[in-house]
């Protein structure tokens, strides 16, 4: 695996901030970027790794949403969900220390990445009742 797409994946796994809840959906806020990607942990790591991703995202400035997802169908499939104020903060991000710290203790598990995709968030849906 390159080390170039292993290190974007990771990083779009960790960065993000706290979760969205159905009263913060977008209220007054516009998302202006989002990601969704797929991680695969390596067989059997799957908790271990969404621990680690749940322990490195903190408060991130520009960060609306950070969603941490099990695959139901694949054991070992993790999909995360992000939005952003704009593209500019989600690379701000990328560069903070609690990021590549958590960027450090999860490579490891990591044993690939699926699918990673950009998205523009449409105004006026949210995640009710998170």
């Amino acid at each position: 695996m390159e080390r170039r797409p292993l290190l974007a994946g990771l990083a779009l796994a960790l960065v993000g901030g706290r979760l969205l809840k159905g009263e913060m959906a977008m209220a007054g806020t516009t998302a202006g970027f989002g990601m969704i990607g797929k991680i695969k942990a390596k067989p059997g790591t799957r908790a271990e790794l969404v621990a680690i991703l749940a322990s490195g995202t903190g408060a991130m400035p520009g960060c609306l949403a950070y969603l941490i997802a099990e695959d139901a169908a694949d054991p070992d499939a993790i999909w995360i969900t992000e939005l952003w104020d704009a593209k500019e903060s989600h690379a701000a991000s990328l560069k903070l220390p609690a990021v590549q710290d958590a960027i450090a203790k999860g490579r490891p598990l990591i044993a690939g990445f699926d699918l990673s995709a950009e998205t523009r968030p449409v105004p006026g849906s949210f995640l009710a009742g998170a």
